[in-house]
């Protein structure tokens, strides 16, 4: 019988992780299922079918296909028959067996949270966690909505971002290119006229960079890769990883447009989980891992330490300065009056707009730095070009 190893949540927020002995990864959720845990990751054997991902879906499927469950369940219509509709109506063929093989599992008897948590690589524990609370307080509608909306406003501003970074890549990825092509074969063709020139620096490291250029071509994608690799490595440690992102905090522009998106993913997703029904440390456990910031979920870490302890979330947060005051007094005040989820939510939606102004301001100075940056390499390949036959018409000019 193939052996899995797993890590879950317990209903305390505890992880615990440990191996069993079942015969497929579903039958492993459910024995986890009956001991009162939530499963974050499960590995088996690499020969067991069971065990290997088994497809993904994008983000904005998902979206949709949560808001068409929504709609359907709030209509009235049994799970079993949306099941059956979504899977009739979905046009993506990968959704479309997933759906077939949800509604098989749900009319086994199995509920419909432990169905999803078969299939980790598409469901994240952040949506299985709130369908659970959705199924058990008899709120699975309003849940799914709110996963829909979630995942839209999510979409949206990575495609901004995204959007947003294509012109400045694009300028870069043009200049690289028409640097490397001069210096492959148009550069070659002044040496020889220019062999008996008197040459300045910036042509011999013209030159001399032509000549590296063609002799070690077939070394360049070698070194691009291995040192590719060797950053990958290194990031991979987790002190080198929190090194680097105190780093790109502290870039101009950039790095509080950083800072913003982090916040606004922790908080949204936080807010999200409380308002439907997710206990607080079980949310702080899922909230740490979906931020995209180590030093944020530090902090995290931290706070879910201390609410454990019956103290505030609001005074872990505010260690090691990530976290702006104005934020954390609103996160105060929201303990307080209990409403923490309606400020967290809050938060989110005026910390995204924020998030937006600060990334086209980002994207705005990083056209001209690469415009200036282009414009500087064509410069010195006209320079390094220029100069030798200048030097060469002054000598003739003098004679």
């Amino acid at each position: 019988m193939p052996r899995f190893t797993y890590s879950a949540l317990s209903d305390s927020g505890a992880t615990t992780r440990g191996t069993l002995e079942a015969d497929s990864q579903a039958a492993a959720v459910r024995i986890l299922a009956e001991r009162k845990l939530y499963p974050v990751a499960i590995e088996g054997d690499p020969s067991d079918p069971a065990s290997k991902p088994r497809r993904r879906i994008k983000a904005a499927d998902l979206g949709t296909m949560y808001s068409q469950l929504a709609d359907l369940l709030g209509s009235g219509v049994p799970l079993l028959r949306a099941l059956d509709s979504l899977g009739k109506s979905t046009v993506n063929p990968s959704l479309k067996q997933l759906l077939k093989e949800i509604r098989a599992a749900v009319a086994d008897g199995r509920s419909l949270t432990d169905t999803l948590r078969q299939y980790p690589e598409v469901f994240p524990v952040l949506h299985t966690a709130m369908i659970q609370a959705g199924e058990r307080a008899s709120f699975l509608v309003d849940v799914l909505r709110s996963l829909s909306s979630f995942i839209e406003r999510f979409e949206e501003l990575r495609s901004k971002v995204m959007g947003a970074l294509i012109y400045p890549a694009l300028l870069a990825t043009l200049g690289t290119l028409v640097m490397v092509a001069a210096l492959l074969f148009f550069v070659p063709k002044f040496e020889p006229l220019l062999a008996n020139a008197k040459k300045p620096l910036p042509s011999e490291l013209l030159f001399a960079s032509s000549r590296l250029l063609r002799s070690y071509w077939y070394l360049i994608l070698p070194v691009l890769g291995g040192g590719t690799a060797a950053i990958v490595a290194a990031l991979r440690n987790d002190k080198h990883r929190r090194t680097l992102e105190a780093w790109r905090l502290k870039v101009p522009v950039a790095g509080p447009a950083l800072r913003l998106l982090a916040i606004t993913r922790f908080c949204r997703i936080l807010g999200t989980m409380l308002a439907n029904g997710v206990p607080l440390l079980s949310a702080l456990r899922i909230a740490k891992d979906a931020t995209g910031s180590d030093l944020l979920a530090d902090r995290i870490a931290e706070a879910t330490d201390a609410v454990r302890d019956g103290k505030r979330l609001s005074e872990p947060l505010a260690a090691g300065g990530f976290i702006p005051e104005q934020i954390l007094a609103m996160i105060t005040v929201a303990e307080e009056s209990n409403k923490l989820h309606e400020v967290l939510l809050q938060i989110a939606d005026t910390v995204e707009r924020r998030t937006n102004r600060q990334v086209d301001q980002a994207v705005r100075l990083i056209e001209p730095v690469i415009l200036c940056a282009v414009a500087a390499a064509i410069g010195f390949l006209a320079l390094g070009l220029l100069l030798p036959i200048f030097t060469m018409a002054s000598a003739l000019g003098s004679k």
